[in-house]
């Protein structure tokens, strides 16, 4: 996802040189109009140089979503009362664990979905797990007890999931830009799946 508009990118920075180029060359030949109308050229393409590179750098650590696939395999295995231990692996081999209190597994994420002009792009359905937690059945356990949360989203100087948030210029290429969560209740040592859909997060226990 991006390759192409990485392309379109270079493509239209080096339009937008070219044009400011034969610009100049139209100013010191005093034509008005032309300069003009190729300054104007310049500038459309020197924008939409910055608006596909920005989105390309913006949707960086979201992976592409055609179909429900797999974010990760967890494995618990309780430490004591409400407390728990879980082995994340992701698909890129990544491994990690976390401690954490509460009842239930709790995970959340960041879900793009493009509007057809932006699949033409090669934009698609996008995720990004966010975060980990630890969650209580008791709401009261919930308000008093111990929170852990752990992020697992990657950092980086743009967001697409922010940006969309924040502007609203964005709105013709996003038809959506939600957050979806699931919980799951390990009880004992246990193995699930955490599954992800155009329609959102879910979470398959996997058969000892």
């Amino acid at each position: 996802m991006g390759k192409l508009l990485v392309l379109l990118a270079i493509g239209s920075g080096l339009l937008s040189i070219l044009f400011f180029i034969v610009t100049f060359r139209a100013i010191r030949n005093k034509k008005v109009i032309s300069s003009t109308i190729r300054l104007l050229s310049a500038l459309l393409c020197l924008s939409l140089a910055a608006l596909f590179g920005t989105i390309t750098i913006a949707t960086q650590g979201y992976r592409a979503l055609t179909h429900e696939e797999i974010a990760a395999v967890v494995r618990t295995e309780p430490l004591g009362a409400k407390s728990f231990i879980a082995y994340l692996k992701f698909p890129d081999g990544k491994e990690t664990s976390y401690k954490l209190a509460g009842d239930a597994f709790y995970v959340d994420a960041h879900i793009l979905k493009w509007k057809p002009i932006a699949n033409i792009l090669g934009l698609h359905t996008a995720y990004e797990l966010d975060r980990v937690a630890g969650r209580y059945v008791d709401i009261k356990d919930e308000i008093s007890s111990a929170r852990t949360v752990f992020i697992i989203s990657q950092n980086k100087v743009l967001n697409m999931f922010n940006l969309r948030q924040r502007n609203a210029l964005l709105s013709p290429l996003l038809d959506a830009e939600y957050g979806s969560a699931a919980f799951i209740h390990p009880g004992k040592s246990s193995k699930f799946e955490i599954r992800v859909s155009t329609s959102g997060l879910l979470i398959r226990a996997i058969d000892p």
